[in-house]
């Protein structure tokens, strides 16, 4: 029996669920000839390497970055909110039929590439613009601890296991249901449940905490990332779940930047 590829990102592990039945359908054997032509063979499929998730990761990092740039630069201030709203909203569309229809088209995927680009380039422009050198800042940190955890996964220092994914996971949804109670919360109170504070103004411990644990959370889900794009590999799934894998990866180097930086704005009030 084939192992079951499992991911915490929800958006990687939608995608790839059926890529191995999608490749076993072209080797199995005593494959079926198209409209019964004799002696028809199965077609070639280049299973997918390692070298082609990475390219697709950093054409959409690209093409993310260069979107984001041109909002900050072109979008001013009085429409860049309502522009960069309608683009999030877009967005998550978009992201939810690439996840629950496993699309693996990349100019589907390239276009939620340039939506969260927008998003991100009028949000970081925003913290620039009160606590200046803050988006370098947070770039780096995202990556420095993106390419620490690929490390540590790389030399055997964690690796997944069915515990490891089980508490991943619930302590990822726990979070998500936090955002989202403390955004409904919003609506009525001031503060929400006090898990976020503002862009300025005193920070108590709580957000400060709360921020932590995402981020903690944030980058353990690599793991379970970098996981499942090794046993793909090793089960021959086909090249263009490449950019299935690089749309996954994409989703939570979003969500982990998003969160340094406002963990960065909290430690520099």
């Amino acid at each position: 029996m084939r192992p079951e590829l499992k991911s915490s990102n929800g958006a990687l592990g939608r995608v790839v669920a059926g890529a191995v039945n999608d490749r076993n359908s072209y080797t199995q054997p005593g494959y079926p000839a198209p409209y019964g032509a004799p002696g028809y063979g199965a077609p070639e499929v280049r299973t997918m390497t390692m070298d082609d998730v990475v390219v697709r990761t950093v054409i959409l990092l690209a093409i993310t970055g260069v979107s984001g740039a041109a909002s900050w630069l072109l979008l001013p201030p009085s429409i860049g909110w309502p522009v960069a709203a309608g683009a999030a909203l877009i967005g998550l569309v978009v992201g939810l039929v690439i996840s629950f229809k496993q699309v693996t088209n990349p100019i589907v995927i390239s276009v939620y590439a340039v939506l969260q680009g927008i998003f991100l380039g009028v949000f970081s422009r925003a913290f620039e613009s009160f606590y200046n050198g803050i988006v370098l800042q947070a770039v780096i940190a995202t990556f420095g601890i993106f390419f620490g955890m690929a490390m540590l996964y790389k030399f055997k220092v964690i690796r997944n296991s069915p515990r490891f994914t089980k508490v991943v996971v619930g302590a990822l949804f726990g979070l998500v249901a936090l955002m989202l109670v403390n955004f409904v919360a919003g609506f009525f109170t001031e503060s929400g449940i006090g898990i976020r504070a503002g862009m300025t103004g005193k920070v108590s411990w709580l957000p400060i905490v709360f921020s932590i644990a995402v981020i903690v959370v944030g980058a353990l889900s690599f793991v379970l990332d970098f996981d499942m794009i090794e046993q793909g590999i090793q089960h021959g799934m086909p090249e263009k779940y490449a950019w299935a894998m690089g749309f996954g990866l994409l989703v939570g180097l979003i969500f982990l930047y998003m969160e340094v930086l406002r963990m960065i704005s909290y430690l520099r009030r």
